[in-house]
């Protein structure tokens, strides 16, 4: 059986599902805290050491401000409101992205809660904040060169956001779109990729375990017959 040790996700369809039912997107996003209950909940259950939610990427600046301002209350309330909880789940939160450009409460919100559950084993909760692959290559192609630092895998890996987290073993994107959205894009060359078709607010725990039981079943070449 397969190996499996770190889940990423890029949760789509929350502002489409809004309008669908009838509501704003903001509506859809907000629903979509639900499903990242439960898919947490669930990747604790089943012993899943790494998961990585895709939560906002350097290219959502250009959506309308509004929505922008929503986002970053919905991340802030839901942090605060959850943070008690989180600790005593044993959650370890990181933060992978740039925290510069952030609203300054977000950074403090943030430092406190990598720093109150910076000894929690018990899952690593990876929120992609401010997210973006091309910019994380570059930077730590010019942390490297400023370092005099010899380019070579090893050493690159230790200059990415992600450094101490193992690669993805799955990626999952919800909301029926087929593409990667510039997330995790040096990560995920050997990872397996999922497409659901269910927009996030729909995806639940039961999908989530399905996914993970698909994956089980795959045979994992890594360019060998």
């Amino acid at each position: 059986m397969n190996k499996l040790n770190h889940v990423a996700i890029i949760m789509d369809g929350n502002g489409r599902w809004g309008l669908k039912k009838g509501k704003s997107r903001n509506f859809g996003h907000l629903k979509g805290l639900s499903s990242v209950e439960q898919v947490i909940k669930t990747a604790v259950n089943i012993d899943i050491k790494y998961l990585t939610l895709f939560t906002f990427s350097t290219e959502n600046w250009n959506r309308p401000k509004s929505e922008v301002n929503f986002l970053f209350d919905l991340i802030r309330k839901s942090l605060k409101k959850n943070l008690k909880r989180i600790i005593e789940q044993g959650i370890k939160v990181n933060i992978i992205g740039k925290k510069s450009g952030l609203p300054k409460d977000i950074i403090k919100t943030i430092k406190n809660i990598e720093k109150k559950t910076i000894n929690n084993k018990k899952i690593n909760l990876n929120l992609a904040l401010n997210y973006g692959s091309k910019d994380e290559i570059l930077n730590a192609s010019k942390r490297l060169m400023k370092e005099n630092k010899k380019i070579n895998i090893k050493n690159f890996t230790e200059k990415l956001y992600t450094k101490g987290i193992p690669d993805p073993e799955i990626l999952i994107r919800t909301g029926g779109e087929k593409r990667l959205s510039n997330f995790l894009l040096w990560q995920i060359a050997y990872t397996e990729i999922f497409f659901i078709n269910k927009m996030w607010p729909d995806f639940n725990g039961k999908d989530f375990e399905n996914v993970v039981n698909k994956f089980y079943k795959i045979k994992r070449n890594f360019g060998k017959i």
